[in-house]
């Protein structure tokens, strides 16, 4: 409370203390709004985060199980010669801005194409548990995307609450306290000056 301790006597510390009074409940206002929409984006982020754990988890389950399935019929012999020369997948983040707050919006994934060079599965299975894999790749992606939007929206919630709490539950009343004070002695000012004046008058 810095600013009020060192406020100026008189009318002018006083309607310095009233913008400030003014600043402070507008931003406490323009917070507990940005609380709202944060609090409303969150959920959402939320649900999708949600939604998308579920789908990487069934297609990563999908994919293991055709795998086990090439593994018993070729050996791992079989897997080492498919995965012989395929690169590794690229993922680029896809950015948006939510009430000042920076977070992924979505991912393009590129499961690159089996060269021509390598070799090809040698069995079925081992062709699907490729497809598979390159589909629960992508939903990887997009449940790490979807889980740092909802990280970074959820503590842009928790640090918005702190703000507003802070000011309706501490400048602001201290404001108002400094405020009062001030309405006192000024009220006081102006009654000994009055009395002076007819103190004067009179003598």
């Amino acid at each position: 409370m810095t600013g009020a301790r060192r406020t100026p006597p008189g009318r002018a510390g006083r309607l310095r203390l009233r913008h400030s009074l003014d600043v402070a409940e507008r931003g406490a206002d323009l917070l507990e709004q940005k609380l709202r929409i944060l609090r409303s984006e969150h959920q959402r982020l939320l649900h999708a985060e949600e939604a998308a754990v579920r789908a990487w988890h069934e297609l990563l389950s999908e994919a293991e199980e055709w795998l086990l399935r090439g593994l018993l019929l070729g050996g791992e012999q079989a897997l080492d010669s498919a995965t012989a020369g395929i690169g590794p997948a690229e993922v680029t983040v896809h950015w948006t801005v939510s009430m000042g707050v920076r977070h992924p919006a979505g991912v393009a994934t590129s499961v690159p194409a089996r060269p021509p060079t390598a070799a090809a599965p040698s069995n079925t299975a081992l062709v699907h548990a490729e497809a598979a894999y390159g589909r629960a790749v992508r939903a990887a992606a997009e449940y790490a995307a979807a889980h740092a939007a909802a990280e970074r929206v959820g503590a842009e919630v928790i640090s918005t609450r702190h703000r507003a709490r802070a000011l309706r539950r501490h400048w602001i009343p201290r404001l108002r306290e400094a405020l009062d004070r001030s309405d006192l002695a000024l009220e006081q000012a102006e009654h000994e000056d009055s009395v002076r004046r007819r103190w004067a008058a009179r003598h």
